[in-house]
């Protein structure tokens, strides 16, 4: 069985891993809202799986599926990934599942954050979300680990990055918005997160890339490395819409410093050469709350949102010139790893990426 802890984190000794520590397994959640992805999900779904193969190779896989889809995804998905029933709003186990924390013991906890889409009824991208909020409380259940939740605090796993040592980064734009704590004072956020990551320091990024859906969360913008170390999205060109944002984001990181005292080496990442953007009669389904794709709309696209898991790098290609470019600079940043990259056009489309449909629970 597992149970609620009435306490944090930091006060029982557990802290939140870097992404680039040691991993048990990674859980996905099967895209299938026709009022977010385009034909049924079913071009969706194919990504999802090629994201799914890719991982597996490195670490357990389990998709977490609606009982109608059930019989779908287990035909879909090789053997060898884990295919679990389970009820969901959508497919963003990045910002509603659980953030695993450990200790040096080899014990492990989930916290449990408040999920509200987004933003709930002031800017959030769906209602309800109730079976989202969920989610991470039944993955913990299922794994028979013991859970903190924050009744009273929102926040999603997109919005947050950690180096393992004390340092958190995180945009002002997502989680100063008025649609999640807005109750809270800057210090008070910055408190609940030393609360339940066990972090000394938070780094701020003013704004994400992302201000309509996610509110700008850190994971299409920057990510730790390793301690000492970011990787921070970058463009030349000033035309790019991202162009500011890039600029804004790199001179706040090369001018950091993490909690161990640390200037931060800042790797740049480029953008793609041609951004992504709804083209023609996309067949989703629209329903009143939630925000219809367009003719136009620039989607966002990051090489940025890449999962690294154990001895693998999982990352986006849109079919851009730069693909290759951004491979071979993760392959730089991660010299003993195996960079694999997996189309993702699909899932941009949906509003998110690889780190956004993805949570890892570490190896303890």
């Amino acid at each position: 069985m597992s149970k609620r802890i009435d306490s944090t984190p930091k006060a029982d000794g557990f802290r939140m891993p870097g992404e680039f520590e040691p991993q048990q397994q990674i859980f996905m959640i099967w895209p299938e809202r026709p009022d977010n992805w385009r034909d049924g999900g079913k071009p969706a779904q194919k990504a999802f799986v090629d994201v799914a193969k890719a991982i597996s190779e490195f670490a357990e896989m389990t998709m977490l599926v609606s009982a109608s889809q059930y019989q779908v995804a287990r035909k879909m998905l090789p053997p060898q990934i884990r295919v679990i029933e389970m009820s969901s709003n959508d497919s963003w186990v990045r910002d509603c599942g659980p953030t695993f924390v450990i200790n040096d013991k080899g014990g492990i906890r989930g916290v449990d954050w408040k999920f509200n889409a987004w933003g709930g009824l002031f800017d959030g991208l769906y209602f309800p979300w109730d079976q989202d909020d969920l989610i991470a409380r039944k993955i913990c259940d299922m794994e028979r680990i013991d859970t903190y939740r924050t009744e009273d605090f929102v926040l999603e796993g997109g919005s947050i990055h950690v180096d393992g040592e004390g340092t958190v980064m995180t945009t002002e734009m997502c989680l100063l918005s008025p649609g999640r704590n807005p109750h809270m004072s800057r210090e008070q956020i910055e408190n609940m997160l030393k609360d339940h990551l066990n972090i000394e320091k938070v780094i701020w990024v003013k704004d994400g890339i992302d201000p309509e859906e996610t509110n700008g969360h850190i994971d299409d913008v920057a990510c730790f490395v390793r301690p000492g170390e970011v990787a921070c999205i970058w463009t030349d060109n000033k035309e790019d819409p991202f162009y500011e944002t890039c600029m804004e984001a790199y001179e706040t990181l090369k001018e950091a410093t993490d909690a161990k005292g640390r200037k931060l080496k800042v790797h740049k990442l480029t953008m793609p050469e041609v951004p992504v953007t709804i083209k023609g009669d996309f067949a989703i389904d629209e329903v009143e709350g939630t925000i219809p794709r367009e003719d136009g709309d620039i989607c966002i696209a990051s090489y940025m949102n890449f999962l690294i898991v154990n001895d693998g790098v999982i990352v986006p290609q849109y079919g851009d010139r730069l693909d290759g470019l951004a491979l071979e600079q993760i392959r730089d940043m991660f010299p003993d790893k195996k960079v694999v990259g997996v189309n993702t056009r699909e899932i941009v489309y949906g509003g998110g990426n690889i780190h956004c449909i993805t949570q890892q629970q570490p190896k303890v």
